[in-house]
């Protein structure tokens, strides 16, 4: 049984590992970041279901679900604009980031989740 002491010990280097990890693995930009980008001409995606984004949704944003992306990649527009996609909670976004660039898409960027906007 490890002690309470070990047990902090541990956390607390999992949450360094982490915090050094994850930037790399995610990049996710601020709310600053993705107004700037939205206000130069990049494509703000909304990659959520269609139902999700007709309850809400930021202004300007297209709609295209993560799960109909690849068959849709020409509604993103030309692979050299940039691009910031969202969802509820960043988890559908990070796939959708990872699919435009695989893709040939140049500048992804990820808000995460829209109420981070």
């Amino acid at each position: 049984m490890r002690s309470p002491l070990e047990i902090a010990l541990l956390v607390l280097v999992l949450a360094v590992i982490g915090a050094l990890v994850w930037p790399k693995n995610r990049p996710v930009i601020d709310s600053a970041e993705a107004h700037r980008l939205v206000e130069q001409g990049a494509v703000l995606l909304d990659v959520r279901t269609p139902e999700e984004f007709a309850r809400s949704h930021l202004p300007g944003a297209k709609n295209l679900p993560v799960g109909d992306l690849e068959g849709r990649l020409s509604e993103v527009g030309e692979p050299d604009r940039p691009v910031v996609v969202y969802c509820r909670s960043g988890a559908r976004s990070a796939r959708a980031r990872e699919t435009l660039l695989r893709h040939g898409f140049s500048h992804v960027s990820d808000l995460g989740a829209m109420s981070r906007y």
